[in-house]
């Protein structure tokens, strides 16, 4: 049953409110097909929130709140115009552990110092759509739960695993033994003209753990010497690198090129 409010001071609706500001208690979800996704997940849904036709077109569990609003209302309560007319929270769950991301996985991402909620959201989106099976998180990354990571990803950060490595931006490479352990080849990923070609670094490995760094300086050197190879993706004259989500859509790419030629 829906409840109807017009009031946008009306504290039901202090979740959505003041969208702009980073919620780290809660997981916010956009849009229909986020939503969807997230009432999909493991992530306890407190309440769903949206313009009538948006409503009409969502089936959402009988127990969750479900609050129509008008769009004047809508916008005075997140901050803005909120286009997709739908809005959704839920409460977080407890993190996962490395080891719980790396069993039975085949492929996973290492991300270090990857401070941009987008190439975050970017990241998830690409990973899902390569096959990649979890994410593990090195030092010095953005939420990956922040709204604007969950709607990058189009909500795949819901569904793809991911968990974060122990340590400090100077020892959090120590924790790459587990996944080395596990029986992972390490491949950081660098433009460094003495780097490996890509194909040639993921040739014949079973399980991969691809690493990539943050947006303009990339991996750090205690990084790149915890891995068993350095990989470079060959690029045109003139150009010395790509966007992080961009050259970690490639990597996952040529992994899931030479999976499918076995």
């Amino acid at each position: 049953m829906r409840i109807r409010i017009d009031d946008p001071a009306d504290p039901r609706l202090d979740d959505i409110r003041h969208l702009n500001t980073e919620r780290t208690d809660l997981v916010v979800a956009e849009g229909p097909l986020v939503v969807g996704r997230l009432l999909d997940s493991a992530y306890p849904v407190r309440q769903v929130v949206g313009f009538p036709a948006k409503l009409d077109a969502l089936s959402v569990p009988s127990e969750i709140p479900v609050y129509e609003v008008s769009r004047e209302t809508l916008a005075a309560v997140v901050g803005f115009d909120m286009h997709r007319g739908l809005v959704a929270t839920a409460a977080r769950v407890p993190a996962l552990t490395p080891k719980q991301v790396l069993d039975g996985a085949r492929t996973i991402a290492v991300l270090e110092g990857v401070g941009d909620h987008e190439n975050i959201g970017a990241i998830f989106r690409n990973a899902a759509g390569m096959g990649v099976d979890g994410v593990l998180f090195g030092n010095g990354c953005a939420d990956p739960l922040y709204r604007r990571s969950v709607r990058v990803s189009m909500g795949h950060v819901l569904r793809l695993p991911f968990a974060h490595l122990d340590g400090t931006f100077t020892t959090w490479q120590r924790s790459l033994d587990e996944v080395r352990r596990a029986g992972f080849r390490l491949v950081s990923m660098t433009p460094h003209p003495r780097a490996v070609h890509l194909a040639e670094a993921l040739d014949g490995a079973e399980k991969v753990a691809l690493l990539v760094g943050a947006e303009g300086p990339g991996l750090t050197e205690h990084a790149m010497r915890a891995t068993d190879v350095r990989a470079r993706i060959p690029m045109a004259p003139g150009t010395d690198s790509l966007n992080v989500a961009t050259s970690a859509a490639i990597a996952f790419y040529e992994r899931q090129r030479q999976l499918f030629r076995r």
